[in-house]
């Protein structure tokens, strides 16, 4: 193979000469005469000869043309005829896999379809046509996949016409299994009924959601619901908040009490832990508040534990719960109480939806630059091929 094949990335091309003059122009031949395609005779004879011109990759700021003159054969044994085939071209295409890899990337990558139609030379249709195809081919790889062990399930925005929509992740391979319209058991019946091996799902990791928690128990009955840690901490302080307007309203409004108020106390410098006790001390009532919240944060981060020590742990989170409850966060204690297997749950796992939020970010993303979609069918495509696949694309 010569030095030229190796440069144009063919080793089964033998390359005649190269013009630079108005690009870079490539003469090539096959190197070698393959084997009949049909019966694997080596009895060919070359029937005729045509040039296929194809665009292959750029060097620099110039594009790289290939002529290739390409044989047809007739196979003596079989009497059969076939066109010579080359690595990485497919039949009657104008362009090698890897230029329309390459322009794909750099779509994906934020490039315009104006700005690669003037750099490829080829038309902003083409762009979108290949871009497309690289979509279409990277989510037939996910199709047809058998329902993930960790599931992750939440909601996220579409559009103000037709609302939310709801993510399925497998948390395990850090993929999203799929993305469907509506958050409604009524919207998502359909689709949910016909999912394969919905049985083998293990573990579900949602937030707070009855919605959710009913269609986790009505179609993945094998499930372990498993409540997410960052919302239950989330509404935890949020009901602490609320109750400290009742104690002090004016304080509630102070940026920098807040601030301290919703860390976890272990996190706090010794001048800001000096700070926050001082402010407290004026206020019997929400100090033992506050000792109660931090107290129940500790109990909500565990994760990863034996059940032997669950076991020693869970009558002092069930009597802190009964503290709450004759307190002024009665309410929290009632909706930790009614959520109280999925919460102990976490302490079992230690996966959380937080993959599911990150997804959620770059999906936002993509919306942004497609300026918005209007079919969602569209919009699940281009998130199953982009946030269900590792980004790597293997060249043909």
């Amino acid at each position: 193979m010569s030095l030229a094949s190796r440069i144009v990335g063919f080793p089964d091309l033998e390359v005649e000469r190269v013009d630079r003059q108005k690009g870079i122009e490539v003469w090539a031949r096959p190197a070698n005469r393959p084997l009949c395609l049909h019966c694997g005779a080596d009895h060919l004879r070359i029937k005729a000869t045509y040039q296929r011109t194809v665009k292959h990759t750029r060097q620099g700021n110039q594009v790289m043309t290939l002529h290739i003159k390409t044989p047809k054969y007739h196979c003596r044994q079989c009497d059969r005829y076939f066109r010579h085939r080359f690595a990485g071209i497919r039949p009657r295409y104008r362009a090698s896999e890897s230029y329309r890899l390459e322009v794909f990337e750099a779509h994906h990558g934020g490039v315009t379809q104006a700005k690669l139609s003037r750099t490829h030379r080829i038309s902003p249709a083409t762009v979108e046509r290949w871009y497309q195809y690289h979509n279409e081919q990277k989510r037939s790889e996910c199709a047809n996949h058998t329902c993930p062990r960790v599931m992750g399930i939440d909601e996220h925005f579409f559009t103000r016409k037709k609302g939310f929509a709801t993510t399925f992740v497998d948390l395990r391979k850090h993929k999203v299994f799929d993305v469907k319209l509506g958050r409604s058991e009524p919207s998502l019946r359909s689709y949910l009924s016909k999912l394969r091996d919905r049985d083998k799902v293990q573990v579900m990791v949602m937030d707070l959601s009855e919605t959710y928690r009913s269609i986790a128990k009505k179609y993945f009955p094998n499930a372990t619901i498993v409540a997410d840690r960052f919302h239950v901490v989330r509404l935890i302080n949020h009901h602490f908040l609320n109750v400290w307007k009742m104690h002090d309203e004016d304080g509630r409004r102070n940026r920098g009490l807040i601030s301290l108020m919703r860390r976890h106390e272990w996190n706090l410098k010794d001048e800001q832990r000096i700070n926050l006790m001082n402010y407290l001390s004026d206020y019997p009532g929400l100090k033992a508040l506050y000792r109660a919240k931090q107290k129940l944060i500790r109990y909500v981060l565990l994760k990863t534990l034996t059940k032997k020590r669950m076991s020693r742990k869970l009558p002092g989170f069930l009597t802190l719960i009964e503290q709450l409850h004759q307190s002024p966060l009665r309410s929290l204690a009632k909706t930790l109480k009614s959520w109280l297997e999925p919460i102990v749950a976490m302490w079992r796992f230690s996966k959380s939806n937080g993959i599911t939020e990150g997804f959620h970010t770059k999906m936002e993303m993509l919306s942004r630059r497609a300026y918005g979609f209007r079919n969602f069918e569209n919009y699940r495509l281009r998130v199953l091929a982009h946030c269900g696949w590792d980004g790597i694309i293997n060249r043909v």
